[in-house]
């Protein structure tokens, strides 16, 4: 009888219809695929169960958080590898249902279940959100971002570093984390022109890192809101710290609920995709209606290349189930109008996606240098989430699978004066 890697590699080729890229490292020892090829290490017999029963990449997620699946040798290149299989397959590739019509693909799903063992599903691991439907009301984002966020600030502090910033970076060739980090705190305040005397309303502001910036730097009173209570403990004492407590106000409370506009400025930086697709306009004209006449808003927000068919379009099951519960990708495009539905006149578009593939590269480099410290922080499934969601994502950013882009739009008054210069991009020289 062939030992388990070389079944294994035979299964998932029939099934996949095409040769596996990586060489697979079984339970027994044995190996198969080429040689000088990342491996995919399956370490027991429960890898696949998880595969068998939840089929897919919510199968693979299992196992990988369970630990029951593993990689050897560089972690981008065997992801790269893998990439065509799993994420890039295209809107017209055949599904396993289409698969599991070929006489053969059934063979081998039988000769699957034969070395899986007992056919019975295991539990998925406690990293797992059990709640799947996406409401986005006050208490379900709530639970959301308290999923993500209450994760412990001193993980984060390994993750991000000094800079307490969990969004993109903007980089130049010497730039390290730190400096782009403040970079791109820079370039959200001038963006936004911020003057001192000025209300800035930072929606999702994380650890305080923009507001404290903008506060110290350009002379304006912040009210910076977010949904965990880790996040806004920790922001506030940053902003003790610094002595800005007179100017920086830090709350526990939903954007919705906001009711002490109107501000000459709103930024939201790395929120919007927690908003829900049915909620964006409400979101948009909520903000809208916070600006002054002439107020600006800076919305930096992770966007999705477009589908044929729109409808099609699902949220990807390893982020809903143990990374971003309910967030929802939307393509620029969809983004610009709503926005302009709410009466928004958007000014400015700049793409920064290759800033977010470095970004998360060494936010991978943080993680991997501290691993032992994390885990211990965490656990070590959540750990492993989050390593394979910041690779898996630096590459998806390389690939243009995804992108973020920085919109800049204005609350025009009746005039039609926006206040902005005839060459905007000034904040580039």
């Amino acid at each position: 009888m062939a030992d388990a890697a070389s079944r294994l590699r035979s299964v998932a080729e029939q099934v996949l219809g095409v040769p596996l890229p990586v060489r697979l490292r079984a339970w027994d020892g044995s190996q198969a695929g080429p040689p000088d090829a990342p491996a995919i290490v399956i370490r027991n017999r429960r890898a696949l169960r998880y595969m068998l029963f939840k089929p897919g990449e919510l199968g693979l997620a299992r196992a990988w958080v369970a630990g029951d699946l593993d990689i050897e040798g560089d972690l981008y290149s065997a992801l790269a590898a893998m990439s065509g299989l799993i994420w890039e397959r295209g809107e017209d590739d055949r599904t396993l249902a289409q698969a599991l019509r070929d006489p053969e693909v059934r063979a081998a799903a039988r000769e699957l279940l034969k070395l899986a063992g007992p056919p019975v599903p295991p539990a998925p691991p406690r990293e797992e959100v059990r709640r799947r439907r996406h409401l986005h009301t006050r208490r379900s984002d709530k639970q959301a971002i308290s999923h993500h966020y209450d994760v412990g600030n001193d993980f984060y502090e390994i993750v991000l570093g000094p800079s307490m910033v969990y969004s993109c970076a903007y980089w130049e060739d010497d730039s390290t984390l730190e400096t782009a980090q403040r970079d791109k705190l820079e370039l959200v305040c001038q963006k936004l022109d911020l003057k001192p005397g000025q209300r800035l309303l930072d929606v999702g502001c994380g650890w305080g890192s923009l507001a404290i910036h903008a506060a110290r730097e350009h002379g304006v009173s912040v009210v910076g809101v977010t949904l965990s209570q880790e996040q806004a403990a920790y922001a506030r004492k940053r902003v003790a710290d610094e002595g800005l407590t007179d100017r920086v106000e830090i709350r526990v409370q939903d954007y919705r609920d906001v009711r002490d506009g109107p501000y000459e400025a709103i930024s939201s930086i790395g929120m919007a995709e927690h908003v829900g697709a049915e909620k964006y306009l409400d979101y948009a004209r909520d903000l809208y209606a916070l600006l002054k006449p002439g107020g600006r808003l800076l919305n930096h927000q992770i966007a999705r290349r477009p589908r044929r068919d729109e409808e099609a379009y699902q949220v990807d099951r390893f982020i809903d189930a143990y990374v971003f519960p309910d967030g929802e990708l939307a393509p620029i495009g969809t983004t610009v109008t709503q926005l302009e539905r709410a009466g928004f006149e958007v000014r400015d578009v700049e793409s920064i996606r290759e800033h977010y593939a470095r970004t998360l590269r060494q936010w991978v480099v943080n993680l991997e240098a501290d691993w032992a410290p994390a885990v211990r922080l965490t656990s070590p499934g959540r750990a492993r989430v989050w390593l394979l969601y910041m690779a898996a994502s630096a590459l998806a950013f390389e690939r243009n699978r995804i992108g973020v882009n920085q919109v800049l739009a204005v609350r025009t008054p009746e005039s039609g004066a926006s206040g902005l210069p005839l060459r905007t991009r000034t904040w580039n020289r």
